[in-house]
């Protein structure tokens, strides 16, 4: 079975007279849209695309109902926008486009649920849940139909109830599951006489033919498929007496009979002829009717003559204007979604922009968060050490005092004292924090001068930090002459001009 297009059967004049109904569509939409009527406008639309979607004409249904899609959202038509939607998914589906489908079917699905509509949605469960039987995803496809039963039967919707029976009966029959497939079938059948539905119910009827001969019952299934025939006789529908021949000749080659087999294989090849003929003449049609082309009349009866005299030559060439018409339905498609994937990656790109830029305002403020904790380890470094200046000032005015008893401690005090000025861990926490706030700075220093001792690179630092002479001279715990020494030395170290000066050169690297 293939997947349902809508929930109202397909009315037979689609295919048959699709030529005359495109042409009163396409009037019924010029009307429309001289008089601004949008809504019938998406309407005449949305039925087009149908038309083109059964004669496979998969690009030029997809264009009709974007377009009417367009109109739907315009006028705030969300229940009839999510029915074009599922035709939209029933388009990509059959030209194999199935991850589109899945996503119009889930827009569908989302406006229906948004709006209430439990017919809808039942509707469009199912097919969802047809769109994972046909990837044999049964689990799935069980799943969705189910709960579309479910809904189904909450409405009693029977027609609803009876097509989703039909879907259940397909997936067991596809699982090898008969006797299941069987049942379902049979409540098909049951559901499609009280509704009505004869294209429903001769398919029904048709599959549990069909389960008849698969399980050996050959007297059974001729009973069930000619009853789907004589439906099928009495209301026309060729394309089921196509399926139907086809199967008879079938369960009468199982039984031996096979004058009998042959008669319907050949019944089922002269129908697959006729409908092949008037197919073809509606699909010449309805072309004539998209592309504007003048002459019909004239046009198409010279392509019945030529089919008359020529039908090998005519198949030929309706083949290879199908796979053009594929051809181009497929590069259109190709195009949209290069364009839908483009702007994917322009998403993902301000989206990388935003995540690099936070992430810059994040380092940023470490760095800040760390340039503040290298001031404070500064500046604490300085206050103790000058405190530690003033206390081993105080010890040696003690010292000068006669009395020899203090002397002793006192001394060994004063060295403490020195040793503690300039602690080593003191500079390596410095460095390190130093390290993070000016990163690289000393790989660069080293590269323009690689003989700086340890010394020498802690007054680089130093200046690197903009401090004044006295803090200098207290953090490295020497006089302002020392001071003034070691710059003096760091200058020759570094060859630097008279004329350049020191720290605004430290700055520079």
């Amino acid at each position: 079975m293939g997947l349902i297009i809508n929930h109202e059967p397909t009315p037979y004049f689609h295919r048959l007279f699709a030529d005359t109904a495109f042409s009163n569509l396409k009037e019924e939409l010029k009307g429309a849209l001289k008089i601004q009527d949008k809504l019938t406008a998406a309407r005449c639309l949305q039925r087009m695309g149908r038309i083109c979607l059964h004669l496979n004409h998969f690009a030029q249904a997809l264009d009709y109902h974007l377009q009417a899609d367009k109109l739907l959202a315009e006028t705030g038509q969300e229940v009839g926008r999510a029915s074009n939607l599922n035709d939209i998914g029933v388009v990509y589906h059959r030209n194999k486009q199935r991850g589109e489908a899945r996503k119009a079917f889930n827009q569908a699905l989302g406006i229906f649920q948004s709006r209430k509509h439990p017919t809808g949605i039942a509707s469009t469960q199912m097919k969802i849940g047809h769109w994972f039987s046909s990837q044999h995803m049964f689990d799935s496809g069980f799943y969705y139909q189910r709960i579309a039963l479910s809904n189904f039967q909450e409405l009693n919707d029977q027609a609803g109830i009876a097509e989703n029976y039909n879907e259940v009966g397909n997936i067991y029959e596809d699982q090898h599951r008969y006797d299941s497939a069987f049942l379902y079938f049979n409540r098909s059948v049951m559901l499609g006489e009280v509704v009505k539905d004869t294209a429903l119910l001769i398919e029904a009827i048709n599959n549990v033919g069909d389960i008849y001969r698969k399980t050996g019952r050959y007297e059974l299934a001729l009973r069930s498929t000619r009853r789907a025939m004589g439906l099928a006789v009495t209301t026309r529908e060729l394309f089921h007496m196509g399926s139907i021949y086809r199967d008879m000749a079938k369960t009468f080659h199982a039984l031996g009979r096979d004058d009998s087999a042959f008669f319907y294989q050949r019944a089922c090849h002269q129908l697959m002829l006729d409908i092949f003929s008037t197919e073809t003449s509606t699909q010449l049609a309805v072309l004539q009717t998209l592309y504007e082309v003048g002459n019909k009349n004239t046009e198409i009866a010279h392509l019945e003559a030529v089919r008359r005299t020529h039908l090998a030559i005519v198949a030929i060439v309706l083949l290879l204007l199908l796979c053009g018409a594929l051809i181009i339905s497929r590069q259109r498609l190709r195009i949209k979604n290069a364009e839908l994937l483009r702007k994917e990656e322009l998403a993902a790109h301000h989206a990388e922009q935003t995540r690099l830029e936070v992430k810059q305002q994040a380092l940023q403020q470490e760095l800040e968060l760390k340039s503040r904790e290298l001031t404070t380890h500064t500046l604490n470094t300085i206050q103790k050490n000058q405190f530690l200046e003033t206390l081993q000032k105080q010890v040696g005015e003690i010292l000068i005092d006669p009395r020899r008893d203090q002397r002793r401690p006192l001394k060994q005090l004063q060295l403490q004292i020195s040793q503690n000025i300039n602690n080593g861990q003191h500079w390596d926490d410095f460095q390190r924090i130093f390290d993070q706030v000016h990163a690289s700075f000393f790989v660069r220093l080293k590269a323009h001068c690689d003989m700086l001792t340890k010394t020498d690179l802690r007054l680089v630092a130093l200046l690197k930090m903009n401090l004044e002479s006295e803090q200098v001279a207290t953090l490295l715990g020497i006089s302002a002459d020392s001071l003034r020494v070691m710059r003096h030395r760091l200058r020759k170290k570094m060859n630097l001009e008279h004329s350049q000066g020191l720290t605004q050169f430290i700055q520079s690297i």
